[in-house]
């Protein structure tokens, strides 16, 4: 069991000092990460919770999973690390650049 937590299903509003004070509640909080979008600055719906201890990041799983945080039931659980095969976009199999994502026209009618 790693420290290192996903939450999710959050409200766009979420601050991390919210966050921070709420999961104290389990134990010892290392660090609070909220993703945000680089436009608006507002939160992207979860973010990543990392415990002091393995089993304080378990009695935070049991204790906040599918509990209600600004009308919402959070998702908690192990962070997985990130898939090596990135996001979207890239190449294709045959060679050419990857259409995933982008809309068929770039102008409006």
């Amino acid at each position: 069991m790693g420290r290192r937590l996903y939450v999710g299903n959050l409200s766009y509003q979420v601050q991390e000092s919210e966050l921070e004070q709420l999961f104290a509640q389990a134990g010892s909080v290392a660090s609070v990460f909220v993703p945000r979008d680089k436009f608006t600055g507002q939160g992207r719906g979860f973010a990543f919770v990392e415990m002091g201890t393995d089993a304080e990041a378990q009695v935070a799983i049991e204790k906040f999973h599918e509990q209600s945080l600004g009308g919402r039931s959070m998702k908690v659980n192990e962070a997985r690390p990130q898939d090596s095969h990135g996001g979207g976009g890239g190449v294709d199999p045959t060679g050419a650049p990857s259409r995933v994502g982008r809309s068929r026209s770039r102008h409006s009618s």
